[in-house]
């Protein structure tokens, strides 16, 4: 009788939008690895995760950064974690840094979607994620690469095509900081979200769209008070991780539960 394979225990840095999505479902087909929990970094004080939901977080530093995964990875080394997985697709100086900052921490380093190892292009790997049957938001748009009215659009076939006729260079994937987004459907869930498309603002350079759980009032009265604004978008927020975080365990995570890294605001 063949001896059992052992599979080695991963956490899956999680950041709601495609990408990290799409790493998870990759993952899963692989027999030996075992993805065990989501890592998740946000924004203490805003508690949005960034750039894929309507609040830019404030500033945090590198130092807050590296100290806040510290916390983190001495978590992961609690749990019995061998390695932390990426949805990284193909930039070298992204990939060196998160490798860097790994290096001697007793974790490993996996990126199942790195475009050089499996030849594709990020056209390519686009088309098959939709063809999978992934859907997702645009919640964050650079409007100097983009046009505005993209953000809050779903990110499809059709929006595939126009960005190509756009003919400026801009990546499919979103890799080089085009656009970011919240996914809401896919083979790594046991069912769809059920989503609203919320208001666009436009904020330090960027656009953003929030998403909001189905039922919840997208217009809001021009003159809210700013405390009463934050209360709401805080309690939008955490239903609809809640509902992600669930469909995500319902599919078969056998320890679901992000370590939620809080990166410090700062005035």
């Amino acid at each position: 009788m063949a001896e059992a394979t052992t599979k080695q225990r991963v956490w899956l840095s999680w950041s709601s939008g495609k990408d990290c999505a799409y790493t998870l479902h990759t993952l899963r087909q692989r027999d030996d690895v075992d993805v065990v929990g989501l890592l998740t970094t946000f924004n203490g004080q805003a508690e949005r995760v960034a750039m894929h939901a309507v609040m830019l977080p404030f500033p945090c530093s590198n130092e807050d950064y590296q100290r806040c995964m510290l916390g983190a990875i001495e978590a992961a080394r609690t749990a019995d974690v061998q390695a932390i997985a990426f949805g990284d697709l193909f930039l070298a100086d992204v990939r060196a840094y998160r490798e860097k900052n790994m290096a001697g921490t007793g974790l490993g380093t996996l990126f199942p979607l790195w475009l050089a190892d499996s030849g594709k292009s990020t056209a390519q790997l686009a088309q098959e994620m939709q063809a999978a049957g992934l859907r997702a938001v645009i919640t964050c748009i650079d409007p100097k690469k983009l046009p505005k009215g993209f953000a809050g659009r779903f990110w499809d076939a059709q929006l595939l095509q126009e960005m190509q006729e756009l003919g400026s260079g801009i990546d499919p994937c979103g890799e080089n900081g085009e656009f970011h987004t919240f996914v809401i459907d896919g083979p790594m869930f046991s069912a769809a979200l059920d989503v609203t498309v919320g208001e666009v603002v436009e904020r330090d350079g960027f656009v953003f769209c929030d998403v909001l759980p189905a039922g919840v009032p997208v217009d809001e009265p021009a003159q809210q008070a700013e405390q009463q604004q934050a209360a709401a978008e805080q309690q939008q927020l955490g239903q609809q991780q809640q509902q992600q975080q669930q469909q995500l365990a319902d599919a078969g995570l056998v320890e679901a539960v992000a370590s939620m890294v809080q990166c410090p605001g700062q005035q």
